[in-house]
């Protein structure tokens, strides 16, 4: 089965495609690496603390790149003629999706059956991106949950293939989120692909409401955040 990955270079994503491989080799990931930014600030000091604490969990303190662990192609934008050109050259069996911008319909139109996304939040109630930290700027605890949908012509819109709550471990903080998602995102994978394997077809189910669309989450709301996971962690203990 051939497996393509569109990504981009992050410590988690290339953390997710090492761990896939090991049950189902990705044939090849294409990298986008055009970085989309807000014209406000966006970052918070607990992203800096995050990107420490994932390196040294997921690779021992030592940087790797997904071009270590599997074949890439790098491109601007995944909706580029080459990415698509990649595609049609590499005819994969399955796409995954995972942290690129939204996927035109020179794709899912190809691979309309045979093509998902890994979101980061509940899309029937978050779309778009910071979904996690949205809900969690709401007290909204209940919607720390991955998901992996299908790919249609809009954003976080497609049908659910599966989907599993975080569960926060003792003491957490809010730099550790991201880890757990992206050990749930690479059970969501294998169990979805294992599925496939067997039953040649995605098992899905309608999105019963449209989410809000969100966008970048401003710094200085990065910082209620980090207060309101506190706080929570702190009932829950």
């Amino acid at each position: 089965m051939k497996l393509a990955v569109l990504t981009t270079q992050t410590l988690h994503h290339t953390y997710f495609i090492r761990e896939v491989t090991r049950v189902f080799p990705v044939t090849m990931a294409i990298v986008e690496w055009k970085v989309y930014q807000a014209p406000f600030d966006t970052h918070h000091l607990f992203e800096d603390r995050r990107e420490m604490y994932e390196r040294e969990v997921f690779f021992g303190g030592k940087d790797v790149s997904i071009s270590d662990i599997v074949p890439v192609k790098k491109v601007e934008s995944i909706n580029d003629l080459e990415s698509l050109w990649c595609l049609n050259k590499l005819k994969p069996d399955l796409i995954i999706v995972f942290g690129t911008g939204m996927v035109s319909k020179d794709i899912t139109g190809l691979y309309s059956e045979r093509i998902v996304n890994l979101h980061g939040g509940n899309p029937q109630e978050y779309r778009g991106l910071d979904s996690h930290l949205w809900a969690i700027y709401h007290r909204d605890f209940n919607n720390l949950v991955t998901t992996l949908h299908r790919v249609n012509k809009k954003l976080d819109d497609g049908e659910i293939v599966s989907q599993i709550p975080i569960i926060p471990a003792l003491g957490m903080g809010l730099h550790e989120l991201r880890r757990y998602n992206t050990e749930i995102c690479v059970r969501l994978v294998t169990s979805a692909l294992d599925v496939y394997r067997r039953q040649n077809r995605f098992i899905s189910r309608p999105q019963q409401k449209k989410g809000r669309y969100y966008s970048f989450m401003p710094a200085v709301l990065k910082e209620i955040c980090l207060v309101n996971f506190r706080k929570y962690m702190e009932r829950i203990s």
